[in-house]
């Protein structure tokens, strides 16, 4: 099979505020749950049909066909059916575009990973696992058993679908290592509510994946990708579903190069080269492993004195460099298509346009 060349439909189903704050203007909401809350519900359902409708058509699926890429990751919510009001109020549901996706990429011939972004009280505690600042997925037996049964209604509904490349059982739980950056980044709403919060412990993570993997099991065949993330833990995984139990399996893992303070562009390129890459190749001897999540996004040294031209080299310098590393791996999936925000970057079709990304990827 190719390899993926992809990118991730980030901010149609999952919302991030950073990437279309004006989704947000009016309330005093930070991530997608307290803005289900705070909107009065006939707005809030207005306002999202609208984001949806219009935020990726089958336009912007021509057109990332037209450059190069073969698969398209699509974030969804963890109440996408809503079909039980105790884990799907007050959020909106949307199957109905992850319908409508399908075909589009049926008529465009690209590929889907579904990939189930958040789940009842996040697993991770950032804006893109719907509650800021809240992890407590993994502390309820009923929430690990809504996840594992919705991945089975996905599955169960796509399961013979052409454009299915495959599902991905959660993004991003945390590690200990990255709880920190979360206390501090991304404060609750309600602290009472967050009180008890945590990481997500790795025997925790190794026995959901493997309920999960088998949930979705039931429905695919063997053909279909089971991709689970690699929780900030990427080395953890050598011994985990190496028996012939387990199938088609693949490993995600996000790179991304927002180091603190300024470095020259050579030194994150040294980065990217020499560690991302022999990261990849090591962890590659178990696992498919895909990139699922990078950008251009980084802080060289003097960017506000940089010319135009030298912005553009060592943006460009970047992404040669990430491609080339990403090249050991069995593919990636940039994020994010499109942004309706400013950080460079980011947004796929700007970095395409603006000459740092390729004009055609694969070429």
């Amino acid at each position: 099979m190719d390899k993926i060349h992809g990118v991730n439909l980030g901010n149609w189903l999952v919302l991030e505020k950073w990437m279309n704050p004006a989704l947000f203007e009016g309330v005093a909401a930070e991530d997608e749950t307290d803005l289900c809350k705070l909107l009065p519900r006939d707005e809030l359902v207005a306002r999202l049909k609208k984001h949806r409708d219009t935020y990726i058509t089958l336009d912007d699926f021509k057109w990332i066909k037209a450059h190069g890429l073969n698969t398209v990751r699509i974030p969804v919510p963890h109440f996408i059916f809503g079909d039980d009001p105790k884990f799907c109020d007050p959020y909106v549901p949307c199957i109905e575009y992850l319908d409508q996706a399908f075909d589009w990429a049926e008529e465009t011939g690209l590929r889907i990973l579904i990939d189930l972004h958040t789940a009842p009280d996040s697993q991770n505690g950032f804006d893109n696992g719907g509650i800021c600042g809240v992890c407590k997925f993994w502390q309820k037996p009923e929430n690990e058993a809504r996840v594992v049964k919705v991945l089975g209604m996905l599955s169960a509904r796509y399961a013979n679908r052409e454009a299915l490349f495959g599902v991905q059982i959660l993004n991003e739980p945390i590690s200990p290592e990255m709880w920190p950056h979360i206390v501090g980044r991304y404060p609750p709403t309600d602290p009472v509510y967050a009180a008890g919060s945590g990481p997500v412990p790795f025997e925790f993570l190794c026995s959901f994946y493997k309920k999960a993997y088998h949930e979705i099991r039931k429905y695919l065949g063997e053909d279909k990708v089971v991709m689970f993330h690699d929780g900030f833990r990427l080395k953890m995984w050598k011994e985990f579903m190496q028996t012939d139990e387990f199938k088609n399996v693949w490993l995600d893992t996000h790179i991304y190069m927002m180091m603190p303070g300024e470095m020259e562009t050579k030194d994150y390129v040294q980065i990217v080269l020499e560690r991302c890459r022999n990261d990849i190749r090591e962890m590659a001897q178990y696992f498919p492993v895909v990139v699922g999540e990078w950008c251009l996004s980084h802080n060289p040294k003097g960017i506000n004195e940089m010319t135009d031209w030298q912005k553009k080299l060592s943006y460009r310098m970047m992404a040669d460099a990430q491609l080339t590393a990403w090249d050991e791996s069995a593919g990636f999936f940039f994020w994010s298509y499109k942004l309706i925000s400013e950080p460079a970057g980011w947004d796929f079709r700007k970095c395409v346009e603006k000459g740092w990304l390729p004009e055609v990827i694969g070429e």
